[in-house]
């Protein structure tokens, strides 16, 4: 076999989406933070949702943002189906777009519609665990290690993008429950502990602890990303949120370049050798 045919056949083993490391995890809630931080700058801040004049013009800035935010994400995931290899810049900007969208679609889902963290929280989980079901019926296998193809990236961002949703509507209702914004941090990065001590000393599926994972990086983030902009009448440290978003950017950015960034691995592939 020649070295065009290897590459050919070295890139066909590769799937679409980053490999599952510790760098991942870190970029993932930075992303998520980043999202809570951006998505309250527009509707709130921007659009002034949160201000006197909030509904005043007839544009409920939650509902706005997330027009905003759900053109850039059919844009962005649309731009990574699309392409032929995975790409860490593409791949993470449409993070941050499923991020985004998915903070200013719950705060819209639970404060301007009414149904209140409880119900946005399980109908999201319900939309979550259906999008999983219909993955697993049709494709075979929910693990991102499959995700080699357009069908299995569609399912991919649908299920990103309900779990992002719900870790926002998760995070406030832990906030607004009593815990506070740290102490819900704090009960969320417990969980994603457990979940790590889970990985390495059970047999536990390790796609369940993957997307249990996912989902839960969502409310820490969110919760972070309240404690950093919020008033401290309500337990913030009331930075700037346009402010705040930029110094998340800059860090995302310096971690996509400094941690390394590879696709991960179809399971019929063998890992190379070290």
């Amino acid at each position: 076999m020649d070295r065009s045919a290897k590459s050919q056949g070295l890139a066909e083993a590769l799937t679409k989406v980053p490999a599952v490391t510790l760098g991942f995890w870190i970029i993932k809630i930075l992303c998520t933070t980043l999202g809570e931080t951006a998505g309250d700058a527009v509707s709130m801040t921007w659009l002034g949702e949160t201000t006197d004049e909030a509904g005043k013009a007839g544009i409920n800035g939650y509902l706005a943002g997330t027009a905003i935010f759900g053109l850039a994400l059919v844009v962005l995931a649309g731009l990574q189906i699309r392409a032929k290899r995975f790409n860490p810049w593409l791949y993470w900007a449409a993070i941050i777009a499923s991020t985004t969208f998915g903070t200013t679609l719950a705060d819209f889902c639970d404060r301007s519609l009414g149904i209140g963290y409880v119900g946005g929280s399980l109908v999201l989980l319900g939309c979550v665990l259906i999008s999983l079901v219909a993955w697993r019926l049709m494709l075979g296998s929910v693990s991102v290690n499959t995700i080699t193809g357009p069908r299995q990236e569609i399912f991919y961002w649908i299920t990103i993008t309900f779990s992002q949703t719900l870790g926002t509507a998760l995070g406030d209702w832990a906030a607004d429950s009593g815990l506070g914004y740290l102490g819900g941090a704090a009960v969320f990065g417990a969980g994603l502990l457990g979940l790590a001590l889970l990985y390495w000393f059970t047999s536990i599926s390790r796609v369940l602890l993957f997307w249990a994972a996912f989902i839960l990086t969502r409310p820490l983030g969110a919760t972070v990303g309240d404690f950093f902009d919020k008033p401290h009448d309500q337990g913030g440290l009331a930075v700037s949120r346009p402010v705040a978003s930029a110094i998340l950017v800059v860090a995302v950015v310096a971690l996509i370049l400094l941690l390394p960034q590879k696709a991960g691995r179809h399971p019929g592939e063998a890992a190379p050798k070290t």
